[in-house]
């Protein structure tokens, strides 16, 4: 048993660094993604028709970028804004450089789900507030967002997971971070330790950031 551990951990300080490297990168890009997906699914939901304000130009404009966003496949995506990523942070190989394509990809999947928490809302909560007076914008701050909040939440919960899974594919193309390590020194050198301890880290961050989000949505849920 002593001999088993030693042989699955003993790339502890090689395997911290990965995890460093891959929380930072689903940090950063996870962060751009709320910045941007949300005001990106709000925008698109208020403009659709019987909405507070309405445009159907501007609509189809937003859908169209969600839809095409979100059907790309994310190993496409790296390989085709690999120039847009250069321009932007000088070099297309590294954590910092994996950002730019995790965060390109997030922002539509966070628009979309943003838009479709939006559009469960009640008609007759929206209708009440109109009544009572609310501009449209209030409509937005103080009862389209907290309306939605909890499935907001859940919705950046499910982005996290993604981009974790998203990071490990950048690792196999020099984006660092867990999935590189199980590329370069797992797979590459058929050590099967480093494979499967670079699995179960994955998993229990899965695992950690499903449960942290579930609770954060049950908090902020009024019907709790």
């Amino acid at each position: 048993m002593n001999q088993l551990l030693n042989f699955l951990f003993r790339y502890n300080q090689l395997i911290l660094e990965g995890l460093q490297e891959t929380m930072y990168m689903v940090g950063l890009s996870l962060l751009f993604a709320v910045l941007l997906g949300v005001p990106l699914g709000v925008i698109t939901t208020i403009t659709r028709e019987d909405n507070i304000f309405p445009n159907k130009a501007i609509n189809n404009l937003l859908n169209g970028v969600i839809n095409i966003g979100r059907s790309i496949p994310f190993i496409i995506l790296l390989v085709a804004v690999i120039p847009f990523t250069r321009m932007i942070v000088g070099t297309s190989i590294g954590t910092t450089a994996a950002v730019v394509p995790l965060a390109l990809a997030a922002i539509p999947f966070m628009g979309r789900i943003v838009d479709n928490a939006l559009l469960e809302i009640d008609q007759g909560v929206i209708e009440s507030a109109e009544a009572m007076g609310a501009t449209p914008w209030q409509i937005v701050y103080k009862v389209l967002l907290p309306e939605a909040l909890p499935a907001i939440i859940l919705g950046i919960t499910l982005t996290a997971i993604s981009l974790v899974s998203y990071s490990a594919m950048a690792g196999a193309v020099g984006g660092g971070g867990l999935g590189d390590i199980a590329i370069r020194y797992g797979y590459q050198r058929f050590k099967l330790g480093i494979m499967i301890e670079t699995i179960i880290i994955l998993v229990v961050v899965v695992q950690l950031i499903q449960w942290a989000g579930n609770k954060l949505a049950n908090s902020f849920d009024h019907r709790n």
